[in-house]
């Protein structure tokens, strides 16, 4: 199932791809790179390592944005968080400031209860503030969220999507974002928020330290509600 899940995720970015072929402007691919790992010994043994990797490709009309990204933590050898999240998501502008966009989520938490989770979703996002400093947009949506949980039970139900895009451009070297989604459904809600600070080393180095909250309304026996981490990368762009 999970690889029928990135098989779908596949397939989607690369249809979206052939949907803007025949627009005039020239395909613009940009990338981020994140690498963060910490280690500690002594008194405490632990070792950390968060990834992600970002690509964009944006024309006259279409944006598509990949993600992937994964964190693993060890506490004296015993693993205590794996985490891996695949996303894909396609914009269609109708002006400057407003758009449809469909998005393709696939998560994969070890200490979640679930296998995995996967959402299916489609709405409208409209920019409220687009200066060369703020930046702000909404999108609200709605579509499917499918989990397995560890016993090998499978659920599908509808959920209703929101979200918010902050960014801040603070000095020429550093800018603040903050975005806040949450997924609401029969039977969870999920809110997850990221808060983020990112200043430039040179033109394509910079280092980014970022703070995420996410909750889930219901879960498994023996699984917190909350989750937060704290995570210092480096960030390559490309």
């Amino acid at each position: 199932m999970r690889i029928q899940y990135a098989m779908v995720l596949g397939i989607t970015l690369i249809s979206t791809q052939v949907f803007a072929a025949d627009e005039k402007l020239p395909a613009v691919w940009k990338g981020e790179g994140e690498l963060g790992f910490i280690s500690t010994s002594g008194n405490t043994a632990t070792q950390t390592l968060n990834a992600k990797l970002k690509l964009s490709n944006e024309r006259e009309k279409w944006k598509h944005t990949a993600i992937a990204e994964g964190i693993r933590a060890l506490d004296k050898n015993v693993v205590t968080a794996e985490r891996y999240i695949l996303s894909g998501k396609t914009d269609y502008k109708f002006s400057e400031v407003s758009y449809i966009f469909g998005l393709l989520k696939y998560e994969d938490d070890r200490f979640s209860g679930y296998h995995y989770q996967a959402n299916l979703i489609a709405g409208y996002g409209h920019k409220l503030i687009k200066s060369d400093r703020i930046n702000l947009a909404v999108e609200v949506g709605g579509g499917v969220r499918r989990s397995e949980t560890l016993t090998n039970t499978t659920s599908n139900e509808g959920i209703v999507y929101g979200a918010m895009d902050l960014g801040w451009k603070v000095s020429e070297s550093a800018g603040f974002n903050e975005k806040l989604t949450v997924e609401s459904g029969a039977d969870s809600t999920v809110t997850k928020s990221v808060t983020g600070l990112k200043a430039k080393i040179n033109s394509s180095l910079a280092s980014k330290i970022t703070y995420t909250i996410r909750h889930v309304s219901k879960v498994p026996v023996g699984v917190e509600k909350t989750d937060r981490e704290m995570a210092i990368t480096l960030v390559y762009s490309f």
